[in-house]
């Protein structure tokens, strides 16, 4: 009976955690047009060489992984939470208007198309606005249409756009390891001009999308599975993290995407690694200091089933100090089209590397956790 009771009163505190964090975020997103649309969550970004200040950036990227988020949690949630949820998605639908490639093709910017800005608020950085602003790229395409519950029609449209953006269609990958060299798999990059770029984290979240609306596999399809496979067997998503996903940069967000994935439907392919991964994920969680670590790291394994420790009963951790953590969940990277040796040399001096931060994105990954941990 006492252990029915604290699990009981274990369920009631995490639903209390979900709804002021749902509240949290709530409060958190755009109510009119100012810096930042209506309806989007402002994210801020700091250049790595500089670490003194942070300027608001304007971008779809967190705002699209906060509805998306929230709609792979939504039914583990209160009704009422789910009410609550609905209301943030629904505002955010008109942010990703501003974002939209202007020629008809279905794909999506990380700055605005509307008014092209290169760094928004960047100082002598928006010099570079009209000769070198960034083509729009498959990792923002896919999570803004599956934030956006985009109609299957709409997804197979900006599937097949994205097979003209793969390597060798275009021009040989020159950045990236030898033994991935003649995968046909995707660029992060729509733009013809710019060098074909890998990603782990982004082949994962196109792949996401692929298995989401159910599309017929494609060659650049398969070999992108291919390229995560090998990162996953070769264990350069541990030893080389920043090289294989250098949009992202580390191992734990990787782990987190490569769960993401394969929680949404089994790839026989990935699941024969699943005990690696596993292994590797408890591994860095027993060494972490990192709040949010701890919390990717732990949505990971609870997305391939295994049992976490509830960290929302840790007599250390609260949700209040969340924001101040700063946590850094994506990372611009300037250097990571440079040919090798180029990449590895500049990358290590952090050149042209940019930290971003979204403190609603910060709280929606505990929310997460915490949804996932109501339904052990």
């Amino acid at each position: 009976m006492a252990l029915l009771a604290a699990t009981i009163a274990g369920k009631a505190n995490d639903t209390l955690t979900s709804y002021r964090l749902l509240k949290r975020i709530a409060a958190l997103q755009v109510k009119e047009n100012d810096i930042f649309p209506a309806g989007a969550f402002p994210s801020y970004r700091m250049y790595a060489l500089n670490k003194t200040r942070w300027k608001a950036d304007i971008n779809p990227f967190f705002t699209g992984l906060v509805a998306l988020t929230l709609r792979t949690i939504q039914s583990r949630l209160t009704p009422y939470q789910q009410q609550m949820a609905t209301a943030i998605i629904e505002k955010t639908r008109p942010v990703f208007n501003k974002f939209l490639n202007r020629t008809g093709r279905i794909s999506y910017n990380f700055w605005p198309t509307d008014t092209v800005k290169v760094f928004p608020n960047g100082g002598w950085l928006n010099w570079m606005d009209q000769t070198e602003s960034i083509p729009d790229d498959l990792d923002d395409t896919s999570i803004i249409l599956l934030a956006l519950d985009a109609p299957p029609a709409l997804a197979k449209q900006a599937h097949d756009s994205m097979q003209q953006y793969i390597n060798t269609r275009s021009g040989k990958i020159k950045n990236t390891l030898k033994r991935y060299r003649h995968l046909p798999a995707y660029s992060t990059w729509y733009g013809k001009k710019m060098p074909i770029d890998f990603d782990v984290s982004v082949l994962a979240n196109v792949l996401y999308m692929v298995q989401r609306y159910h599309l017929n596999w494609t060659i650049a399809d398969s070999a992108s599975l291919r390229l995560l496979e090998n990162s996953i067997k070769s264990k350069a998503i541990i030893s080389r993290p920043a090289y294989i996903s250098p949009h992202y940069k580390r191992t734990p967000v990787i782990l987190y995407h490569l769960a993401r994935l394969m929680a949404l439907k089994p790839i026989p392919e990935l699941e024969l690694y699943k005990p690696l991964l596993v292994k590797t994920a408890k591994k860095l969680l027993r060494r972490s200091k990192n709040t949010q670590d701890q919390v990717i790291l732990s949505t990971a394994l609870l997305r391939w089933g295994e049992l976490a420790a509830n960290l929302l009963n840790g007599q250390c951790f609260t949700i209040d100090p969340i924001e101040s953590d700063l946590f850094s969940f994506f990372i611009a990277n300037m250097t990571s089209i440079a040919p090798n040796p180029f990449k590895s040399i500049l990358g290590a001096t952090k050149i042209g590397v940019f930290y971003y931060y979204c403190p609603a994105y910060d709280n929606l990954l505990l929310l997460e956790y915490a949804a996932l941990t109501q339904a052990q």
